[in-house]
């Protein structure tokens, strides 16, 4: 007998009756599911430090103000180079996505796409993202095509180490940097900690993910830092979490943000203390919920730098 997923090709760790699953039209939705197009959500988590490094740039240079429309840009990039991250590491993983419950759905290994089909997917998606860097500057630019080294090997390292979750946090952040150089032409010692802390912000939320699979990864072989913490899963994420709170307080501070700001990262505060103290380590759809609410961490974070530069 059929399952639901494998009767309509939907992906079994997507929303049911999600908007691509419900709208777009039948030969699109594979293409949509390898992007990810049916789960928004982590598409936020890569673009918020983009959002935030914009906030703290306005913050650095009040008279400049905040760039909407870099933001915008930004929100396009990130929906393709998601896209494409994603397409990759399916072309890449499909041999164990064919041996995990949650993702033999994904429509490489179900037969719903070719992988040929797949790599022009991705270079049609890669282009887009070409497209929207080349409207900023030659700082952005460069470290924009440099962090396509990290989009490539980051599919390979749950192979090689226990640490797979610190390269998706050196990629996903990526957007700190070149939102940051968007709007000065350089790097400062702000964006840098903005980005470290991104990453161990990263490592917690990918670990309570990884929570999971952390079964069937053991049985296939896949490294993750939710197998490598084990029963100290809650306690490591807690002090990635205090550390990423840490260093992001003090990028604000260094560019002169004052009191809004401290009391808006209370809300962030909050989030993060209420994923730890509740996390069920055992229970995967406990994780799934805790790992979704860090788009309400990124949103918190961007609203409290413009709080500061609004008051």
């Amino acid at each position: 007998m059929q399952t639901p997923e494998k009767a309509t090709g939907a992906v079994a760790d997507a929303s049911r009756g999600n908007w691509l699953d419900r709208y777009a039209p039948e030969w699109l939705k594979p293409y949509g599911r390898l992007a990810r197009w049916d789960r928004p959500l982590p598409l936020l988590l890569l673009f918020w430090p983009c959002g935030f490094a914009l906030a703290l740039a306005a913050l650095a240079e009040p008279t400049r103000g905040f760039d909407w429309w870099a933001l915008i840009l930004f929100y396009i990039g990130s929906v393709a180079m998601r896209g494409a991250g994603c397409t990759f590491n399916d072309i890449v993983d499909t041999d164990i996505d064919m041996k995990v419950a949650r993702t033999r759905s994904r429509p490489i290994p179900s037969g719903q796409v070719t992988k040929r089909q797949a790599a022009l997917f991705l270079v049609l998606q890669a282009l887009v993202g070409l497209v929207v860097l080349l409207q900023f500057n030659a700082t952005t630019v460069m470290l924009g095509v440099a962090s396509l080294v990290l989009v490539a090997i980051y599919p390979f390292m749950k192979r090689v180490t226990w640490w797979p979750q610190l390269f998706l946090g050196l990629a996903f952040n990526w957007g700190a940097l070149v939102g940051w150089t968007s709007q000065t032409g350089s790097l400062a010692l702000p964006a840098l900690l903005l980005y470290v802390g991104g990453i161990l912000w990263t490592i917690g939320y990918d670990t309570i993910y990884a929570l999971q699979d952390i079964e069937d990864d053991a049985l296939v072989g896949v490294k993750s830092t939710a197998r490598l913490f084990g029963r100290r899963a809650r306690l490591l994420v807690a002090l990635f979490y205090a550390a990423t709170v840490v260093l992001w307080v003090t990028a604000g501070l260094l560019v002169g943000a004052g009191w809004p700001f401290l009391v808006g990262m209370l809300s962030v505060i909050g989030i993060l203390g209420w994923q730890v103290r509740t996390l069920e380590p055992r229970i995967p759809a406990n994780a799934l919920v805790r790992f979704r609410a860090n788009h309400w961490v990124g949103l918190a974070f961007t609203a409290a730098l413009l709080l500061d530069l609004v008051l």
